[in-house]
């Protein structure tokens, strides 16, 4: 996917006193977060995340924001801000990391270990710089001011961003929790602050700005979780997003409490856990952890297994296990599965392939469906009017969110009396100028998606995931032909060879007199070019194939000049 903005033109020359927002990523889409500011002819980047594949895209194991905009102005960036560790804002910093190795990236103690431990894996030694909320630090132009908020990982931040321009406040991903299990709360005397202070733009979470009222507390999960606990028969397996650390801490202490021990499962979970244990966001007593390869040793009844594969991904411990190809683990009737997640948007059938994966082997199923398992890590309508209010914006942009997200949050806005032409509803490439006091858009820039498949990045192209969506729906059939260069007659074959078109060896004859009739009233026009030759067989074949039976499978004549 691409986003050209036809009727966008190029941007203009930035004026000198004003500031650029580009969202590379996370304007239209839930992922892919990153968006550059501009000033003075130096950028700062806050986020830099992926976006998962969705079924249509056969193949692709991450998707990354285009980096073409800021490729030739890599020395230009002055830092890269990330507001909180999870994926879909720090996953695609070691791809902006391969263009330039010392770019600063600045972030909490948690976001940066974990970012740290993924960077290994691509060997790749970073320059960090820890900040702490209520710091305020200046990266060339831009002078920084760091908030705690409250999201469903610790450490999360929002940046205010001060620049002769005016004030930004980008408030990443938060929600209000007033009893988060950490105790951090959202600092919304901050926020009210710098409402007083001027707030120029507004940038705000617009992931829940569709679901009324305010987010249930965490606390709220415990009582639940600890009753499914006690109800179990005998093994239970908690899935949850590996960078969930909340909710792993209220699995551990429901597994103290009900005297059971507790296995990580997958390499994510393990490697994100041993992360924030190491660095004491997660109190974790010696004696109830066991090693994977010591479950034989613990009775069913005595143990617990938390692992990833919420979301139903295929390689995902839990997806191993419904499909019954886990080396160590085997589902039976007597397992109790939760999936303390939520759903994200596009994963559903995947999700609920691997429910009934697991339900096919008798185990009980909890999930957010059935029972208070999860809740969301983002702000609902009334926290983002709260927010809203208290703060009072010049300027307003809906930020991390798919098109109906940002406009309620816009609708949510202009209810609280920021003037509809002070509303900014961009997408990803769309450049908004806040010049003046005044923000508004002024061009755009691409932003396509960029598919990482493998080790190859930004190699498949849209055409190649079309070519791929009709190979897995439709098949395909070869068509060898030998020509004879100087006359242009058929000198060997039609030979057909099909794979998932679902049509039979047999049925071929009719279309094999076709393709030759075709080639022959061709030859005889003097046509002997191979590319045309390809394109006449391919025609005739998709003509027959169409009529008889509805398909449209991919085609691939092969002329062989003799």
């Amino acid at each position: 996917m691409s986003h050209p903005h036809p009727e966008l033109p190029d941007p203009p020359p930035l004026p000198p006193e004003g500031l650029r927002i580009v969202a590379l990523g996370g304007l239209g889409e839930i992922g892919r977060n990153m968006t550059v500011f501009e000033f003075g002819g130096r950028l700062l980047i806050v986020d830099c995340g992926v976006l998962f594949p969705e079924t249509e895209q056969p193949g692709i194991d991450l998707i990354l924001p285009d980096f073409e905009y800021i490729r030739d102005r890599l020395d230009d960036i002055e830092a890269v801000i990330l507001t909180h560790g999870h994926e879909d804002h720090i996953g695609a910093v070691p791809y902006l990391l391969r263009e330039r190795r010392d770019i600063r990236l600045v972030g909490s103690k948690l976001t940066l270990a974990l970012l740290e431990a993924k960077l290994t894996e691509h060997r790749i030694k970073p320059v960090t710089e820890v900040v702490v909320e209520g710091e305020t630090r200046d990266f060339g132009p831009f002078s920084c001011e760091f908030l705690s908020v409250n999201h469903s990982i610790p450490d999360a931040l929002a940046v205010a961003i001060r620049t002769p321009a005016g004030l930004v406040l980008a408030t990443g991903d938060f929600k209000m929790d007033q009893l988060p299990l950490d105790g951090r709360l959202t600092d919304l005397g901050g926020f009210a602050r710098l409402g007083a202070e001027g707030i120029d733009l507004l940038m705000s979470d617009s992931t829940n700005a569709e679901v009324p009222g305010f987010v249930t507390s965490e606390r709220n999960i415990g009582p639940v979780v600890d009753e499914v606990f006690r109800t179990a028969k005998e093994r239970l397996i908690v899935a949850c997003f590996a960078s969930h650390i909340h909710r792993v801490q209220q699995v551990l202490d429901a597994a103290v409490a009900n005297g059971r021990r507790v296995c990580f499962v997958g390499r994510s979970m393990v490697r994100n856990m041993g992360v924030a244990r190491e660095l004491g966001y997660l109190s974790v007593p010696d004696e109830i952890m066991v090693d994977v390869k010591d479950l034989e040793n613990v009775p069913p009844d005595r143990l617990v297994l938390v692992c990833t594969g919420s979301q139903g991904e295929p390689m995902s411990a839990l997806s191993r296990m419904a499909n019954r190809d886990h080396q160590q683990i085997r589902i039976t009737d007597r397992d109790t599965v939760m999936l303390a997640s939520s759903l994200i948007p596009g994963n559903e059938n995947a999700v609920n392939r691997v429910i009934n994966g697991l339900t096919r082997w008798g185990a009980r199923i909890v999930h957010k469906g059935n029972a208070l398992v999860h809740v969301s890590g983002h702000a609902s309508a009334g926290e983002l009017l709260y927010v809203l209010n208290m703060t009072k914006p010049g300027n307003f942009m809906p930020i991390h969110g798919e098109w109906r997200h940002l406009r309620a949050h816009a609708k949510l806005a202009a209810a609280t009396g920021v003037p509809d032409e002070n509303i900014v509803i961009a997408e990803d490439g769309v450049v908004v100028d806040l010049v003046d006091g005044q923000a508004s858009i002024v061009g755009a820039v691409p932003a396509g998606y960029v598919y990482v498949d493998g080790l190859s990045v930004g190699e498949v192209t849209e055409t190649s995931l079309k070519d791929r969506r009709i190979l897995g729906e439709e098949g395909f059939i070869s068509i060898v032909v030998g020509i004879d260069t100087s006359s242009g007659k058929v000198v060997a074959g039609p030979e057909i060879h099909a794979r998932g078109a679902g049509i039979g060896n047999a049925d071929f004859d009719e279309v094999i007199d076709r393709i030759e009739a075709a080639l022959a009233d061709a030859g005889g026009k003097g046509v002997n070019d191979p590319h045309q030759v390809s394109q006449i067989i391919r025609r005739t074949a998709g003509k027959w194939v169409s009529e008889n039976y509805r398909r449209r499978p991919m085609i691939i004549p092969a002329v062989v000049e003799v």
